[in-house]
Order: structure tokens, then C-alpha cells, then sequence
């Protein structure tokens, strides 16, 4: 089971989050990494973010990153969303 946990920061607070369960044995991890992203972007109504050099390090690194405001084309009302896989 592969689960991903998204949340909305602003100021230090959690205002929002979702955790999203994927179970196709047929994706890869970065497959499922996409496809939860999309979902949570989905969810939040919120447009794809761009995958930043330093997003991509920390999220090897971790498992784990933060979008800020430079990985997306639109303006945001929150700070940051994070993502964290929480389960492979």
C-alpha cells in the first residue's frame, strides 16, 4: 500500500490535509508519487506544481518536500504544501 499525505500551510499552521491511498501494483513509485500529487492538487483545487531542483533533493532525500510559491504558476493563499509519502 503506497500513501501520501498532502498539507496546506500558512503561517506555521496546518490548515488543510488529505492522505491519498494508491494500491495499482502495476505503477512504479514515481508513478504513484505523480498520480497522489495529482490527486491532492485536485483536491485542494490547486494547479500542478513545478518540480524545483531543491524539491526534488529533499524529496530523495526524505521522502518528503515542500512547494512554496515558486513551484507554482498561480498565485497561492498559503505559504506551502508539503508532501510525504508515509507508506510504500
Amino acid at each position: 500500500m503506497f500513501r501520501m499525505w498532502g498539507k496546506l500551510f500558512k503561517e506555521n499552521h496546518l490548515i488543510r490535509d488529505i492522505v491519498i491511498e494508491n494500491d495499482h501494483p502495476e505503477l512504479n513509485r514515481t508513478r504513484k508519487v505523480f498520480a497522489s500529487l495529482e490527486e491532492i492538487c485536485i483536491a485542494f483545487d490547486l494547479g500542478q506544481p513545478i518540480w524545483l531542483d531543491s524539491t526534488i533533493n529533499d524529496f530523495r532525500r526524505h521522502s518528503k518536500c515542500r512547494f512554496t510559491q515558486d513551484a507554482f504558476v498561480e498565485q497561492i493563499d498559503f505559504d506551502y504544501l508539503e508532501i510525504h509519502i508515509i507508506e510504500e
